[in-house]
This record gives C-alpha cells, structure tokens and sequence, in this order.
C-alpha cells in the first residue's frame, strides 16, 4: 500500500486514521505499529536529531551531483561522466562534479523544469489525462542532461518520490514556496506525533527521535575515527 505523503500536519494528523483503516483492509494479519513503522520510514528522512537543542529539527535536503567543465582553480573536484549509462559526454569535454546538498524544494523544482522542458518538445504529452504528474520518475526525463548543471541519481530520486507526489503541481512552471515553508515548520509535530503513537506501543526503539539520534551518533564516531586516522 502506498502510504500518502502530507506536507501540513493537520492534514496528517485529521486522515491518521482513515489511512489506518485503509492500511488493516490491504494487510489483515498486521498491527498499528506497523503502520507506525511505515510512516516512520516515510518521514525520517526529513528530519535530524541536533544535540545541542536534544530533539528533531527539519532537513529537508538531498544530495545530488553538480557537473561542470573544469577549472584549474577548483580544488576537491572528481571528473564526471554520464551518471546512469557510464559514457563520456558526447562533445568529448571531460565534466568535473562536486556532490552538495541542496533542499527538497531547489530539488522539486529542477525536477518540474525537466518535465516541463520535456512536455514542450513533445506535443502530446499532457494531452488527455495526463499532467506533470505522470512524468515524476520517468528514467529518461529524470536522467537526463545537457551540458553542465545537476546529475539526478535515479536510485536516490525514489526516496523523494513521496514528497514530489504530493509537492509537484499537476500543471505549472513553478513549486509553491509557501507550501514548502509550511512543511519545514510541520514536519516535526508530524514526526513527534508519530513517535508519541509509537511510545504507546512500547516502540521506543522505532521512534524517529531514537533512530535519527542513533545515526547522528554514528557520524560523529565516524567523522572522529577519520580524524584519528588523518592525524
């Protein structure tokens, strides 16, 4: 079953249990903490845990490859070819890439461009039914570039899927930016209420809060036992 994804809170916390009942006529031999595992999955990746403030805070950001042509000033730059298919670029011109992170919205939009630029080239693609809606995780679309900007990675672009489902206007050129703030600021009541359904249960392990702290900790050990090593 696939679990919508809500950008307000009150939209999640007034259909919680519509979709519950949804959730136990699609699966008969399963539980609420299940469910509550599901949408656990389905937001974590949205949040993180700050150790100075001791709870979850947004992080709605994805990383991704910006591709350039090469300049001899650049430092820490790795040389780039075709992301999906392993070519080199057809002009010959050895690319350059650096990974960054850029937020879910720089993302969501880059995304709608290339649909967009799609759609204008192809007459009929929005005839009928069909709207950018159709088009989020079409593999050539999705993968593809011209000349320098980001390298979408197919793999990683189906975590956001969820989120560009329920982002992404059905017709347009542009993201909502005030929707998107709407979500930064209702994530965490929707991870802190999921995670208060999960304390009911006993669950404390599959909470958002103790798994995004346990992730927190192990890249703070990482960053050091790699600090250790260069000294």
């Amino acid at each position: 079953m696939e679990l919508p994804f809500y950008l307000n809170f009150n939209d999640f916390e007034s259909n919680y249990y519509d979709i519950l009942e949804k959730w136990f006529e699609e699966y008969h031999n399963t539980s609420e903490t299940d469910y509550l595992n599901a949408l656990a999955d389905l937001y974590s990746p949205y949040v993180y845990y700050s150790f100075g403030d001791n709870r979850l805070k947004p992080d709605a950001s994805i990383e991704v490859k910006d591709c350039f042509f090469p300049y001899h000033e650049k430092i820490g730059i790795s040389f780039c070819i075709d992301c999906e298919n392993a070519t080199s670029p057809s002009n010959g011109m050895n690319q350059v890439f650096e990974f960054k992170n850029i937020s879910m919205m720089e993302y969501a939009q880059h995304i709608l461009d290339k649909i967009n630029k799609f759609c204008s080239k192809n007459a009929q693609a929005l005839d009928g039914s069909k709207n950018i809606q159709d088009y989020i995780n079409n593999y050539t679309i999705i993968t593809s570039m011209e000349g320098v900007g980001y390298c979408i990675s197919y793999n990683r672009h189906q975590k956001a899927i969820p989120f560009l489902k329920a982002y992404l206007p059905y017709y347009g050129q542009t993201v909502n930016m005030a929707v998107y703030r709407d979500f930064l600021f209702s994530v965490v009541q929707i991870a802190e209420f999921i995670d208060q359904k999960l304390k009911t249960v006993h669950a404390f392990k599959n909470t958002i809060y103790a798994r995004s702290r346990a992730e927190a900790k192990f890249s703070v050990q990482m960053s050091r036992q790699f600090l250790t090593l260069c000294n």
